[in-house]
């Protein structure tokens, strides 16, 4: 085991300076590359995942302004609405490669969303259609909200 390797196991924090400071110094054969393509992949998959957060949140806030008008449409849901389709739209500007992924997970994150949402409200799962009523550009617009 080498001693980058160990370090891995013992302090990441460290591990990263370390492997940082071997790649400025050109020393790739003192690299823990297992762990380091580990940790490059899962640094993909963490975004994956803030972006299919970000997917479900504004799907719930825009199921809730749609489906749930009685309440008092909050400045906070037309926030979150906003904040979350900004935060999507970023990170396709830092990674374009990420939008086919955003429209492969679409539908399943609608599927979350509307569960979260119908135990959130307290409405039937079958006050939210089964096919999503928003496309995917209005999510995507920081100012859509969907009409009655």
């Amino acid at each position: 085991m080498n001693a980058t390797k160990a370090l891995y196991e013992i302090d990441f924090n460290l591990w990263l300076q370390e492997t940082v400071n071997l790649l400025r110094k050109g020393e790739v054969e003192k690299l823990d590359l297992e762990s380091l393509a580990e940790e490059i992949e899962d640094m993909g998959n963490s975004r994956k995942d803030a972006l299919e957060s970000n997917l479900i949140r504004v799907l719930q806030h825009l199921l809730k302004w749609k489906y749930q008008p009685q309440k008092k449409r909050t400045n906070s849901w037309k926030a979150s609405i906003t904040e979350h389709s900004l935060r999507l739209n970023k990170a396709f500007k830092k990674s374009p490669s990420l939008r086919p992924y955003f429209e492969s997970v679409f539908a399943d994150c609608y599927q979350d969303a509307r569960l979260i949402t119908a135990q959130e409200t307290g409405l039937d799962i079958g006050t939210f259609p089964e096919i999503y009523p928003f496309i995917q550009a209005d999510v995507l617009n920081p100012q859509y909200l969907p009409e009655d």
